[in-house]
């Protein structure tokens, strides 16, 4: 009996010592886990942070009030555009009819289609309209001054929005355009506003014009 009750003691003492070790254990398991567990969070932190910068993307696209005019699919949508060269996709707008057949009539598209970055102001069908009928039909049946005025819409570079806040770029017809202003807001030789700006095709950037520019 003295044996046994000697061993009973002993497991009891044993179960004490071991115990608290175990449950030391336990409490440093959980608390690595714990630890271990930080940096993935910090990780998922981390990558849902990139979306702002995703948001600047959004300062490429077109403006401008009548850019809401223009189809949302098909070959005349900003997407159908950009996969066009100039005076194709300006074809495929109808808000530029008018200026498509003066570009015709001077014998341009080529021109336009085949020339590489250049940015056209293209006035609109309303733009045209200003102008009496008498004076534009002059002007149509005159190829060499029509084509002085197609012309003298185009500039032979790429220009961004940030460009045209104060510029003043020479011209196809070898004259002077000058720009002005910001955001959202431009206009072109102080006199014709840019409706809808920052349209892209294949070859050029657009920025569709509220009035026909003359040539200094």
């Amino acid at each position: 009996m003295n044996s046994m009750r000697i061993r009973r003691t002993a497991l009891a003492v044993a179960a004490a010592v071991v115990l608290p070790f175990s449950l030391a254990a336990c409490s440093d398991s959980g608390s690595d886990t714990k630890a271990a567990s930080t940096p993935v969070a910090d990780d998922a932190a981390k990558s849902g942070g990139s979306t702002p910068a995703d948001s600047t993307m959004t300062s490429d696209k077109p403006f401008g009030a009548a850019c809401a005019g223009v189809p949302a699919e098909g070959a005349g949508s900003f997407d159908g555009m950009a996969k066009d060269p100039v005076a194709t996709a300006a074809s495929n707008n109808p808000a530029l009819s008018t200026l498509v057949a003066a570009v015709k009539q001077a014998g341009l598209v080529d021109t336009l289609n085949n020339a590489t970055d250049i940015t056209v102001f293209a006035p609109t069908n309303d733009a045209f309209a200003k102008i009496p009928k008498a004076d534009l039909d002059k002007v149509l049946a005159d190829k060499a001054t029509l084509t002085k005025i197609l012309t003298y819409h185009v500039v032979g570079q790429k220009l961004t929005p940030k460009q045209l806040e104060n510029g003043s770029f020479e011209t196809l017809q070898k004259g002077m355009v000058t720009t002005k202003g910001s955001g959202e807001s431009y206009k072109v030789n102080d006199t014709s506003k840019v409706v809808c700006g920052n349209v892209k095709t294949a070859n050029a950037n657009v920025y569709i014009v509220d009035t026909v520019l003359m040539p200094k």
